[in-house]
């Protein structure tokens, strides 16, 4: 019989994955975990291998097009096998068709009239679980339609649902309406810069932020950081095997801090607060029309020449779209560094459920009283943002109180 090549979940939030390559066509002998296809997400593109071995046919997604999670895509026949029509074939999002395929049971909601599965949020989809809740049911009041935990709750309990609120004052049309036909041009939004819009959006909407502030300075750091460097030692072509960046610094210090105040490890879970034992710091990385934040986990057990490997690959993954769920999903906390782009100070918008971020900017010398003289020194100012309902005031002063003493005497980051 005919092996069905389905369209498998590659990240927990995703509805559907468009195709973005097929590696063979139709006709073609492919092997067991062959490269098949390539899914695009809005997060990365991942290779999908084939089942089994056999001759691909009847393929019914095409390249740039997109289907349900868990609907077949192709199918794999044995040599000599009678090729057939399916039964009941996929119905790509981006292509109409006249019958539509039930979903899979591993689609996690019930699919809305378009074919599409409710967008919501993962704590929003565990709750409806639980409540016995389906979601196709539910009214979303988070960005475009998406269902949030609260909207939940209110089903659950019979409260009407607060309306969603418009993501823009006016509509697409009537923005382009503002301005002279001509002066600009249109850059269609793709799926990641849709993700963050909602993402973001939701976060500032639902995520009640505080902010604190402080400044380290910089030079036992940096007199640290040259000697290390002066000291790595060389590989065959000559080259050091390593080279530390102050962001590998920064990168353990938090982790670090954060083990110092485990009160501040923590994520926000709607109805409970986890209070995580390792610390798994996100970084921001810039790309083309968007970012990522991979995770680099348990960072209080790396070496700073192990962080600073692994965040240069991380790094690479991300801005070749090539990182896998497990490497940016979940996180303690984050940190997004702009000093390199020479802002000085900004606050950034927490990614739930973390309950903080990390903002560093640029670092600038300036004059600092020494005992009562004036002293050159190399200083960067930053800025925590905090969720108040995982973390109070007094908790978050206690984080940067103690990253602040490692990045300003960086051996303590050893002890």
């Amino acid at each position: 019989m005919a092996v069905e090549v389905i369209l498998p979940r590659v990240d927990m939030d995703m509805a559907t994955g468009k195709i973005s390559k097929w590696h063979h066509k139709d006709g073609d002998k492919v092997a067991k975990g062959a490269a098949l296809f390539e899914i695009e997400t809005d997060k990365a593109a991942m290779e999908i291998d084939a089942p089994a071995d056999g001759i691909l046919r009847n393929i019914v997604v095409n390249e740039g097009s997109s289907a349900p999670v868990g609907s077949a895509v192709a199918w794999i026949y044995a040599e000599g096998e009678a090729v057939s029509a399916p039964a009941a074939m996929a119905t790509p999002v981006a292509q109409a068709a006249s019958a539509p395929k039930a979903p899979s049971a591993s689609v996690a909601a019930a699919p809305v009239s378009n074919g599409e599965a409710p967008r919501a949020t993962p704590l929003a989809r565990r709750l409806a679980r639980q409540a016995g809740l389906t979601l196709a049911a539910i009214a979303g009041s988070g960005p475009r339609g998406r269902i949030v935990a609260a909207d939940v709750r209110s089903a659950s309990e019979g409260k009407p649902v607060p309306a969603a609120m418009p993501a823009t004052a006016v509509p697409g049309d009537g923005v382009q309406k503002l301005y002279a036909p001509g002066s600009f041009d249109v850059v269609p939004v793709d799926g990641m810069r849709r993700t963050i819009a909602a993402r973001l959006t939701e976060s500032k909407q639902t995520v009640p932020h505080f902010y604190l502030s402080v400044t380290c300075t910089l030079d036992t750091l940096l007199a640290t950081r040259e000697r290390l460097n002066a000291a790595a030692p060389k590989g065959a072509d000559g080259k050091p095997l390593w080279k530390l960046s102050i962001n590998d610094f920064i990168i353990k210090a938090m982790g670090a801090a954060l083990q110092k105040v485990p009160a501040a490890n923590v994520t926000w879970a709607g109805d409970a607060i986890l209070r995580h034992r390792a610390s798994d710091v996100g970084v921001a990385v810039a790309v083309d029309g968007g970012l990522f934040t991979p995770v680099i986990r348990s960072v209080e057990t790396k070496t700073l020449t192990a962080i600073s490997a692994e965040m240069k690959d991380l790094a690479a993954k991300a801005r070749a779209r090539r990182l896998v769920p497990s490497e940016y999903q979940g996180g303690t906390t984050a940190i997004s560094n702009l000093g390199m782009y020479g802002i000085e100070q900004f606050t950034a918008i927490i990614n739930p459920p973390q309950a903080t971020i990390l903002a560093v900017g640029s670092a600038v010398e300036r004059f600092i009283p020494v005992k009562g003289q004036p002293v050159l020194a190399s200083q960067i100012a930053c800025t925590l943002s905090c969720d108040h309902r995982a973390v109070d005031g007094a908790v978050g002063a206690e984080l940067l109180q103690a990253f602040r003493s490692l990045i300003e005497e960086p051996l303590l980051m050893l002890a």
